[in-house]
């Protein structure tokens, strides 16, 4: 067993509660972080005179020897070391000598983990970011392409009214945004640094705080020595922002389901994002769909999990917060991946535009606009609305849409129908007449395709 304590005791730790205490498993993947943080702290020691230069470089060399072994796969990260901090400490001592006893100098495990693990999600804020531009840019290739693609917009999963697939996916690219605009505060609002915070009361030594935040890219120290090292908002607010994208993908994917289905054939999904069945030949399965709706769960349950494990502890650090590494890195993993399967499968996705037409054509969905005609030709909108939902019982009773009734047949029902009705309730004529902004009219629909390109070239 390899630590960085145990002057004051007299024994060993029993192995298995060594192995319990033990987080080098799955904190081994913040190498990169411990040994960035670690080169910004000597530096920082240095100009405050509390290293000297001969052992700034040497202990900078040896790091840097270690983060290069490491990532070339010449250097194992040994599980007998506790954590990552003690491999990478007690690596440098052997590399480097007594130089490497003075990396600790003014630093506690408890702001130097505080350090890493705020580095980390910061590079993964900025990945996912990147992940769900990505998939804006996807959608937004859709949308240019299908502004007179018409289907029917469904409520309570129902036909309702006509509209386009630009306009549904329209839906899609604002949630994504606002997804994006969350990554962004969160980012700005984590961005401070913890180390210099010590264990929980700061050091003795004269430390330069500004100096080390700057070379490792925050705005600014942390202001509480005590919140510096038990704060972690910022990775909940990030789960929380995870489970929100996973949310919205999960809604996306059960579209996709459904639209991929037999009874609606909306869409086809590509072989390389599809399985077939091992006993049914014709089977071909929205597998990846399903599962980024049943991943959703999984990140959900790390969020869950770190807000129950904050919720009772006193100030400062407690040994729980080691509970926040390892479903955190598992949600993180999790949301990036599923934005990246998501986004080839939209990507090579074929729409089956006839089915969306014909589908958009059955279920009534221009009942709403032949009861505006009505209005428009002097009828109250209440009147208009219980004729025409009159029409519809007889428009079911004859298996027939409105559009198929012939004029004798509307003026049955109300005289105020005259020929001009069927191209006020064509498809074309129902969607394009929409013309308020948020509406699927080409006009206006164009107009947030616009903003959206702008929005998207903004970064």
């Amino acid at each position: 067993m390899a630590s960085l304590w145990g002057g004051r005791f007299t024994k060993d730790t029993d192995q298995m509660v060594y192995d319990f205490n033990a987080s080098i498993n799955f904190d081994k993947k913040l190498y990169k972080q411990d040994i960035q943080g670690s080169i910004a702290h000597v530096t920082m020691l240095a100009k405050q005179g509390i290293l000297t230069v001969e052992d700034k470089e040497a202990i900078i060399k040896g790091l840097e020897g270690i983060l290069a072994d490491v990532e070339r796969g010449a250097l194992e990260i040994d599980p007998k070391y506790e954590d990552i901090h003690s491999f990478v400490e007690a690596n440098l001592i052997e590399r480097i000598g007594e130089a490497g006893k003075r990396l600790h100098t003014g630093r506690s495990r408890n702001d130097q983990v505080a350090l890493d693990m705020r580095l980390y999600t910061r590079e993964q804020v900025k990945n996912t970011d990147a992940l769900l531009k990505e998939l804006l840019e996807a959608i937004l290739t859709t949308m240019e392409e299908n502004v007179e693609t018409y289907m029917p917009g469904f409520t309570h999963l129902q036909k309702a009214q006509p509209t386009t697939l630009a306009h549904h996916y329209g839906a899609y690219f604002e949630m994504f945004k606002r997804d994006r605009s969350r990554l962004k505060d969160i980012y700005n609002r984590m961005n401070y640094c913890p180390l210099g915070a010590g264990a929980m009361a700061g050091t003795t030594y004269p430390l330069d705080r500004e100096y080390t935040a700057e070379l490792l890219g925050f705005a600014g120290p942390t202001l509480n020595s005590m919140d510096s090292v038990s704060d972690r908002d910022y990775l909940i607010e990030f789960l929380s922002a995870l489970s929100m994208i996973m949310m919205h993908l999960s809604r996306f994917s059960e579209e996709i389901i459904i639209w991929n289905t037999n009874e609606y054939q909306f869409v086809e999904i590509d072989d390389a994002y599809s399985t077939g069945s091992s006993i049914m030949p014709q089977k071909k399965n929205p597998d990846i769909a399903e599962l980024v709706r049943g991943k959703t769960g999984r990140v959900y349950g790390a969020l869950m999990s770190l807000l129950t494990t904050m919720k009772g502890l006193p100030l400062a650090y407690n040994k729980d917060m080691q509970e926040d590494k390892e479903v955190a890195f598992d949600a993180m993993e999790t949301a990036q991946n599923c934005l990246m399967l998501f986004t080839g499968m939209i990507k090579t996705m074929k729409f089956r535009k006839d089915k969306m037409a014909k589908s958009a054509l059955g279920g009534f969905t221009n009942a709403t606009d032949a009861a505006d005609y009505l209005v428009l030709k002097g009828v109250p909108f209440r009147d208009a609305h219980g004729i025409i939902g009159q029409l519809v019982l007889y428009c079911i009773d004859k298996n027939c849409a409105i559009d198929d009734l012939s004029l004798d047949e509307l003026k049955s029902i109300c005289d105020k129908f005259e020929e001009d009705i069927y191209d006020a309730i064509s498809l074309q004529t129902c969607v394009e007449k929409r013309l308020t902004l948020g509406a699927p009219g080409m006009e206006v629909m164009n107009k947030v395709i616009k903003a959206s390109k702008e929005y998207l070239a903004e970064d």
